[in-house]
């Protein structure tokens, strides 16, 4: 555990601890690499939707449902965990649903609809909660000025756990298919690899993690409505100008990872033509690039700033799209999905850090599941613009992917309104506490 730095901790936090936290990350990236990224949406268009034309508008939609479960309850989730201190046992909560409905997905075979929508939308409705749950224990645990370097050891360990499950699957597909295997055989199973690997993980996480947090009477109480906590948590935000802008900023380009994450294999299967095991290669070498470019870019964005860090990672992220959409060469598209990587992580990796440093510590679960709302606003934003644009262009997957990069020139515009000096001032403030 050396390579946990002992100066970028608060007082009294060990390197095991961090590393307990970081493991999380190692655990559930599992879920989106194979489930959301490489296998699992592949499989939902081609098998489950019988590869009719609404089904990447039919893939889109079941993750914008399930996002809409999250942008309408986690203010309240985080809220109550905030009021009784009781981020660890929710995180153990939604674990353990995560892992239950990921193996769930096993079930699934040539037109089970409704029961594949079933299950998506439930596993990643616990996969967000415990997402952000786990986010909001980051300020506890990083001093301030550190607080990207931290993120990044989580972002990092995260692409190498989703390396870890996509490598196992991987291995086991290509065993599979030498035997002669359909997919509607070797598929079930990596979703309950998936599952494994999330699960036990996660339990090294639960053996070192502290609830360092006390009960805060003084935040938002659990609501009765998840509108209300919303509402309420949005009025307690109100004098934290910087974080709403960062929120904002966060709708946009979150937009556009969110359709890489949903719907890179799908854009490989379709444009490219790559095969299921290419893809997942593919995949598998976004992976390493992100889990660099999460560690080196978390000691990097200390140094340069936030602000002009995460800059730096949406121009990456500009020049990647271009890349995808205006090339039919093979080798310029396993580029573009190296860029893709390494701005995954980063920008990430960054935004979280960049949340932490203007999210009172009062309110980290509350705030931090503002920070959720906006992400999972943006991942019913970002697919389903993908989805609608295939859908209304006979499957048109080079102009949908042309779409998405408005959202990472928008978020680049929006960025620059946000002061991070002013809005860490304000966030350390009495008030904010």
């Amino acid at each position: 555990m050396a390579i946990f730095d002992d100066s970028a901790l608060k007082p009294g936090v060990a390197r095991r601890e961090v590393f307990g936290w970081a493991m999380y990350d190692f655990a559930n990236s599992g879920y989106t690499t194979v489930v959301l990224t490489a296998v699992f949406n592949v499989y939902f268009i081609g098998v489950v939707a019988n590869g009719a034309g609404w089904g990447t508008l039919a893939w889109t939609l079941a993750l914008s449902a399930s996002n809409l479960l999250v942008l309408l309850l986690m203010p309240a989730i985080g809220a109550w965990a905030d009021a009784h201190a009781a981020k660890r046992r929710l995180l153990m909560v939604a674990t353990a649903a995560c892992v239950a409905t990921t193996a769930a997905l096993a079930l699934t075979g040539r037109g089970d609809l409704w029961l594949a929508v079933a299950a998506i939308v439930l596993s990643n409705f616990f996969y967000s909660v415990g997402e952000s749950l786990t986010a909001a224990f980051l300020p506890e645990l990083a001093r301030h000025e550190a607080m990207g370097k931290v993120s990044g050891w989580g972002w990092s360990f995260g692409y190498f756990g989703g390396m870890l499950s996509l490598g196992l699957c991987l291995a086991y597909v290509l065993h599979a298919q030498a035997e002669g295997q359909a997919a509607t055989s070797f598929v079930p199973v990596t979703m309950l690899i998936t599952a494994a690997v999330y699960g036990a993980a996660a339990l090294v996480t639960f053996a070192l993690l502290k609830e360092r947090a006390q009960p805060q009477r003084t935040a938002a109480p659990a609501a009765s409505s998840a509108w209300a906590a919303l509402a309420g948590s949005w009025k307690q935000a109100q004098p934290y100008t910087d974080f709403k802008r960062l929120l904002l900023c966060a709708v946009f380009y979150q937009a556009g990872i969110a359709v890489v994450i949903a719907l890179a294999a799908v854009y490989a299967d379709q444009a490219m033509q790559f095969s299921q095991s290419e893809t997942m290669a593919l995949v598998f070498v976004v992976n390493i690039a992100a889990a660099v470019g999460a560690f080196a870019f978390g000691y990097w964005q200390d140094r340069l700033g936030h602000k002009p860090a995460l800059a730096i990672t949406l121009l990456v992220w500009i020049a990647m799209v271009l890349i995808a959409a205006l090339t039919e060469s093979r080798p310029m598209f396993w580029l573009a999905a190296t860029l893709a990587g390494l701005a995954m992580g980063s920008s990430q990796s960054g935004g979280r850090a960049m949340a932490g440093t203007l999210i009172p510590a009062a309110r980290l679960a509350e705030f931090f599941g503002l920070w959720t709302f906006a992400v999972r606003l943006a991942a019913i934003i970002g697919p389903i613009t993908y989805g609608l644009v295939t859908w209304l262009t006979n499957n048109n997957h080079r102009l949908a992917i042309l779409a998405t990069g408005s959202f990472f020139v928008i978020g680049l515009a929006l960025l620059q309104r946000v002061n991070m000096q002013r809005g860490t001032a304000v966030g350390q403030e009495p008030q904010g506490r």
